[in-house]
């Protein structure tokens, strides 16, 4: 595995960034930091919107979309279209140059066909290998690899991949020595609401277990589990709170915030 001391990969997901405002404060603090950004995004709202609109039901277990056939192609036009080229678009306005990209380019994210507690969930891929050199040559040219999450198998068939799972396998494959989730929430939150600020991975399995940590909170973490166990030092869940919420994140300041270690 390719390992530096300052690569983050950054998952933005939920409301985190629900304006340009906001993307104009993470590429202040894209510029402003000592060390290579990587953005893996979702769009879940946006997908639930556009699967309606076109009459198709919106089914999820354990926080896994269900993706049919006849939702790839409408999953994939909202994610790696419209959301993806939003994102590197803000960027770009505010000074901080983007290369856009999806897990189909160049084999960047290789998935498999996937089951949830053993039940089809259609189009749905669990990444199985990740090809970081199209991520490494965006950033020795100084550019912001936006991903979106969609990925294909060897054979070319595209899958939906859950963004969370996606940003995981990326973080460990190109060598990340952190992995930042942008949520709707400032961290994983005990039984009286509070949030937890540090967690091994055995006590998070442990909130799984005793129904803490639930639906769609499931999926994220065991994303979580697996970068860790991949190599990545450490993964934060919190809410963006500032352009400076990256410099604290990654040296120690104080914010409400999650960190996930081994």
């Amino acid at each position: 595995m390719i390992q530096v001391n300052k690569r983050i990969l950054i998952k933005i997901g939920g409301r985190a960034f629900s304006d340009k405002s906001a993307f104009q404060e993470l590429a202040t603090a894209i510029k402003n930091m000592d060390a290579e950004v990587i953005i893996v995004h979702g769009g879940g709202a946006e997908i639930s919107q556009a699967l309606n609109d076109a009459e198709r039901e919106t089914l999820f277990i354990d926080g896994v979309r269900v993706t049919q056939k006849e939702d790839v192609e409408i999953v994939e036009r909202v994610l790696s279209g419209t959301i993806n080229s939003r994102i590197a678009g803000y960027l770009e306005d505010f000074g901080a140059p983007a290369q856009r990209l999806s897990g189909k380019t160049d084999g960047l994210l290789i998935a498999k066909r996937t089951k949830r507690n053993g039940k089809d969930i259609g189009l749905v891929g669990e990444i199985v290998g990740v090809n970081p050199g199209v991520i490494l040559a965006a950033l020795e040219k100084g550019h912001t690899p936006v991903v979106s999450p969609i990925s294909a198998d060897e054979k070319g068939v595209t899958y939906n991949v859950n963004a969370d799972a996606a940003a995981a396998a990326l973080a460990v494959g190109a060598g990340c020595s952190d992995l930042v989730y942008f949520s709707d929430v400032p961290g994983i939150l005990d039984e009286r609401q509070e949030t937890i600020p540090a967690i091994s991975v055995d006590a998070g399995e442990f909130l799984i277990q005793s129904g803490i940590i639930a639906g769609g909170m499931v999926a994220k973490i065991e994303s979580i589990f697996a970068a860790v166990r991949g190599g990545v030092e450490r993964v934060h869940i919190t809410q963006w709170q500032g352009p400076e919420t990256l410099e604290l994140l990654i040296n120690g300041g104080q914010l409400r915030k999650t960190t996930i270690h081994d």
